[in-house]
């Protein structure tokens, strides 16, 4: 959820609404046993940690445990491609900084992203562009952190819409 609601003929925040401090909150998503295996066909990690239910409930963990990767992977689309608050803004994913898997996700842990605007600055190439980095937190439905580091956004000073009519 976010501290400041865009105008209600947009669809989401546009670069003058962004300010450092503006903070969102994504909708869950529960991590199921098909997202554990198909995350392994994609990747090709079958490690037993992840896949095997006897391995796993003589792990330290006492059960399976979501790849790390998919918990970032999944963080990643419930912050702005599912939520669309920067549909009109964010041009590009540029990276990720000092990202920490601090805690296991589990199947059947329902996952929430919740992330501030902690920069926001003129990219020194692009006058119509600005890079915006946010610090993340992914949390369990009991509000444990699980990972937690800093994204960084590529985003336009000019609605994207506006750009694409324009083309």
């Amino acid at each position: 959820m976010s501290t400041q609601a865009p105008s209600l003929s947009r669809t989401g925040y546009r670069y003058e609404d962004l300010y450092v401090g503006l903070a969102f909150r994504s909708p869950g998503r529960t991590i199921t046993e098909a997202d554990l295996m198909a995350f392994a066909g994609l990747t090709g990690d079958f490690s037993e940690l992840h896949t095997s239910d006897v391995y796993a409930k003589n792990s330290q963990f006492g059960r399976k445990v979501a790849h790390g990767l998919l918990g970032l992977s999944y963080a990643h689309g419930l912050m702005w491609p599912r939520t669309g608050e920067l549909r009109e803004t964010a041009i590009a994913f540029l990276g990720i900084q000092d990202w920490k898997f601090v805690g296991p996700i589990f199947v059947g842990d329902t996952i929430f992203v919740h992330y501030v605007l902690a920069e926001l600055r003129d990219s020194k190439s692009r006058p119509t562009q600005a890079v915006a980095s946010f610090v993340v937190e992914l949390l369990n439905q009991d509000g444990m952190v699980l990972q937690k580091g800093t994204k960084i956004l590529l985003v336009s000073k000019v609605p994207l819409t506006a750009v694409e009519a324009s083309l």
